[in-house]
């Protein structure tokens, strides 16, 4: 091979398998998918192979491939439908159509395979609304969801609610460092999460009996690295005798926040000034502790999006995963760092002044309507409902997160 280009358009990538392990009995639950370039090449590893087909921009047609060549490698050894095969979606590929030739082995996969697509946290970051669009295109499929790496950014944490991961692997960083408080944060986190939506909890990197039992202490039932098998070509069928389980998925929200939690929450009526302190309470909570959370807020209007806000939400977004600021005539960034969106004369969230907050350990929202008063603006009036009810303003968030817009730098834009 010349080229990264003549890899593409050859389709010249093969595909190794590891088994994932059921850590209490020995049994494999499934195998991910891991990419190589050709054999001897410049491009064999999967990080030379992906820089390179991003430096072509190429990297959305090669996830394709990768995606397709492991479709291709399970349905030729007659992978067990019940065993699960995950496979990892980049970013940039979310929206992109696949190419013509390799559809007909995507359709093949949807109807034979039990897929697990692995998601990081920079995909939710960059692109919230695309990112729950493919995500509930891979569930309406009968597939799953896995978020990755979780623990080596801890961005994650705070985004993990919102993707919904069937499956949350552990960074193997984590095994590496029990004794960390990072790695205790982020443990507990997880459990918590698990415990709630019933998620299976999954270690990467074991490679001794001592990871096993550190990686069981972290509440993970399954096991991926070199102490259960290095990656190599698929095994003959030998019979399945457990299925990794799917978790239920979130419903579709389209309701505002204020109509989510005031359908479950007490309704009182206040004045802006009122209410001021309570929207800068929800702000500081961005700033305490060390996991930085997720800040949506909706302003109503550009001109109640203040400079002052401004700079306190710029000074969130230097440490969060996600801010946004929605509100009429804002625009996707209305100040470097932060995400927007601009509301339309007849939305419902042009009503409505929102401040919600989600982090890996707390949350809380703000959700108040106007109810249209015409004197002075500290004396409007709002009902508004406060919880900090975690699944509550977790429902809520989801509601604002389709309407942000991608924010791909250009380098990132496929040729």
């Amino acid at each position: 091979m010349r080229d990264i280009h003549e890899v593409l358009d050859h389709r010249a990538v093969t595909t190794l398998f590891q088994p994932l392990v059921e850590m209490s009995t020995g049994r494999v639950l499934g195998y991910e998918a891991l990419s190589r370039g050709p054999a001897g090449s410049p491009w064999e590893q999967p990080g030379a192979l992906f820089a390179a087909a991003h430096e072509a921009g190429r990297d959305s047609e090669l996830d394709w491939i990768c995606r397709a060549r492991a479709y291709e490698g399970a349905l030729a050894a007659d992978l067990d439908p019940g065993l699960t095969l995950f496979v990892n979606m980049e970013p940039s590929a979310a929206g992109t159509p696949c190419p013509l030739d390799l559809v007909p082995i995507i359709e093949r996969a949807r109807h034979r395979l039990r897929v697990v697509t692995e998601m990081t946290e920079r995909a939710i970051a960059a692109d919230p609304s695309g990112l729950l669009s493919a995500a509930a295109a891979v569930r309406a499929a009968g597939w799953g969801v896995a978020l990755d790496d979780v623990g080596a950014d801890p961005m994650s944490l705070a985004l993990m609610p919102f993707l919904h991961p069937d499956v949350v692997k552990l960074d193997m960083g984590l095994l590496r460092a029990p004794g960390d408080p990072h790695t205790a944060r982020v443990v507990a986190a997880v459990a918590a999460y698990a415990e709630a939506s019933g998620a299976v909890v999954l270690a990467e990197g074991i490679e001794t009996p001592e990871h096993v039992a550190i990686a069981r202490t972290m509440g993970a039932t399954v096991g991926q690295g070199w102490h259960f098998g290095r990656p190599a070509p698929l095994p003959a069928r030998t019979g399945v005798t457990a299925t990794l389980p799917f978790i239920p998925p979130p419903p579709p929200e389209n309701r505002t926040p204020f109509a989510v939690v005031g359908a479950r929450r007490p309704i009182t009526t206040a004045t802006k000034a009122q209410l001021m302190p309570m929207s800068r309470h929800l702000e500081a909570l961005a700033f305490d502790g060390g996991e930085p959370p997720v800040l949506l807020a909706c302003f109503q209007e550009a001109r109640h999006f203040t400079p002052a806000t401004a700079r306190r939400f710029a000074r969130i977004a230097g440490d969060s995963p996600l801010v946004a600021a929605l509100g009429s005539g804002l625009t996707d960034e209305p100040i470097p760092g932060v995400r927007g969106a601009c509301l339309e004369d007849d939305d419902a969230l042009r009503g409505e002044w929102n401040v919600i907050v989600v982090g890996p350990h707390r949350a809380a929202a703000l959700v108040a309507r106007d109810l249209g008063d015409t004197g002075p603006d500290s004396e409007r009036r709002f009902e508004f409902a406060l919880t900090h009810d975690r699944a509550l303003v977790i429902e809520a968030a989801r509601s604002l997160l389709g309407r942000l817009a991608p924010t791909r730098s250009p380098e990132l834009q496929p040729a």
